[in-house]
C-alpha cells in the first residue's frame, strides 16, 4: 500500500460511477442534517464538506440558506460533477482539490463534518496531520462532526483497506484537543442494498493554551 496512488483510485472511481452507483450513495443525508440541527448552525457558519466529493449535502445546505460553503474533495472529477449538477448554484460554494490528509487550509470554520473520508486515513502519520488541521483550522468553540465505519461496519470501502473507529477509540483519539459531545451508531444501506454501520462522534474545540 506505500505505492498506492490514492488520487488515481478516487479519479477513476468517479469517471466510472454515476452518483446513484457510489456506495456512499445518500439521495438524504439526514444524519449529517441532524447534527446541523442539533447544534443550531447559523446560516453564516463557515462550513467544511470534507471528502465532500459529489455528495448532495451541499444541496440540501444550500437549500437550507446556508452561505459560507467548502467542499473539500481529493478527486477533481468529483468536484467537477458536483458542480456541474448544481449550475449556477456551484458558485456560491468554495471547491477545494486536496487529499484531506495533507490539506493545509488558509481559512477557520466553525462547523467541519467529515462523512467517511478520515477512515480511508490509516498510517499514523496521516491520522496526525489530518487532526491537527482539524485543531488548527476549526474556531474555538467550533464543531467537529465525524463519520466512520464502526467496529461492526465493513473493513474495505471501494475496494480500500480503512480503519475503524468505535466511540471509545474515536473519543481518545481526539480527547486532547476536543470534547465529545455525542456519538450515534447509524446503518447506511448503499444502493446494491447491503448494511454498513457507521459511528457519528460530535466534538467541540477545546481551548488549549
Amino acid at each position: 500500500m506505500n505505492n498506492f496512488d490514492r488520487k488515481k483510485h478516487w479519479e477513476t472511481i468517479y469517471q466510472t460511477k454515476s452518483l446513484n452507483e457510489v456506495s456512499w450513495f445518500e439521495p438524504v443525508p439526514e444524519t449529517s442534517l441532524d447534527f446541523f440541527k442539533q447544534f443550531k448552525v447559523p446560516t453564516r457558519a463557515k462550513i467544511i464538506d470534507i471528502g465532500g466529493g459529489d455528495s448532495l449535502l451541499v444541496d440540501h445546505l444550500l437549500d437550507r440558506g446556508y452561505s459560507d460553503l467548502t467542499v473539500l474533495d481529493i478527486s477533481e472529477a468529483a468536484i467537477r460533477r458536483a458542480k456541474e449538477r448544481l449550475g449556477e448554484q456551484a458558485s456560491l460554494v468554495k471547491w477545494i482539490v486536496a487529499d484531506a490528509a495533507t490539506f493545509q487550509p488558509n481559512e477557520k470554520y466553525d462547523f467541519w463534518h467529515d462523512r467517511a473520508a478520515f477512515h480511508f486515513l490509516t498510517q499514523e502519520q496521516e491520522i496526525s496531520n489530518y487532526l491537527d488541521t482539524a485543531r488548527r483550522s476549526i474556531q474555538p468553540a467550533g464543531i467537529l462532526v465525524i463519520g466512520t465505519f464502526s467496529d461492526e461496519g465493513p473493513e474495505k470501502c471501494s475496494g480500500i483497506e480503512i480503519r475503524r473507529y468505535s466511540e471509545n477509540s474515536m473519543t481518545n483519539r481526539l480527547k486532547m484537543f476536543f470534547e465529545k459531545i455525542r456519538c450515534i451508531t447509524v446503518d447506511h444501506k448503499t444502493p446494491s442494498r447491503s448494511i454498513q454501520n457507521f459511528v457519528f462522534c460530535s466534538f467541540r474545540k477545546l481551548h488549549v493554551t
